[in-house]
């Protein structure tokens, strides 16, 4: 500020936000793609903060798929998003 204070606003400080890539199999990429039509998705996962798990309801924010290897078997697809925290 003009006073020579610092000022500082924390919005939504401590909100965990995950990234997730996979390679996975056609029956996963299903699965995965079923998820990524949800409104909100419990998720459980390991806190460096509290050094504890945690379950908390997210979201998938920028879900792409993509055809690593074609097979016999429909084959070998990366997937990656991000889980948000509401």
């Amino acid at each position: 500020t003009e006073a020579g204070t610092r000022q500082r606003d924390l919005v939504r400080q401590g909100v965990p936000t995950i990234s997730v890539s996979f390679s996975v199999s056609p029956r996963w990429l299903e699965r995965l793609s079923y998820y990524r039509s949800k409104a909100k998705i419990n998720v459980k996962y390991f806190s460096p903060e509290t050094l504890e798990f945690r379950e908390q309801e997210m979201y998938i924010e920028g879900y792409k798929a993509k055809l690593e290897h074609d097979n016999s078997k429909k084959g070998l697809w990366s997937v990656s998003f991000t889980l948000e925290s509401f």
